[in-house]
């Protein structure tokens, strides 16, 4: 895999991971929050999560899914931090023990 595929595998895992985050700040507005600012957030998930779609079809028309499939291990970690930062959800020694289990898992995989 060439370092510009691995780019746009990282961006369109970026791209479905920002989804869920629109999402869950989206179904986390009170119930009195002004509904469009509510579909502003929703429509803004369904669009970034319509991205990577069309992202990961184009990178399956280039190559093996076994070789692309390995990377899903990244989006677990990924939404994880992306939730610590954006979401600002408490991180806990459970939570950073599994990132390094997906993490080391990834490298074996990815190697052979």
């Amino acid at each position: 895999m060439t370092p510009l595929a691995f780019l746009f595998l990282l961006i369109t895992e970026s791209f479905s991971i920002a989804g869920q985050i629109f999402f869950k700040r989206a179904m986390s507005m009170p119930d009195e929050a002004p509904r469009a600012k509510f579909l502003g957030v929703f429509g803004a998930g369904i669009f970034v999560k319509a991205v990577a779609f069309f992202l990961w079809l184009g990178l399956l028309k280039r190559f093996n899914l076994s070789q692309l499939y390995v990377f899903e291990g990244l989006a677990p970690i990924m939404l994880v931090l992306a939730a610590w930062i954006f979401l600002r959800e408490k991180m806990t020694l459970n939570l950073w023990l599994g990132m390094l289990l997906i993490s080391g898992g990834l490298v074996l995989v990815s190697a052979s």
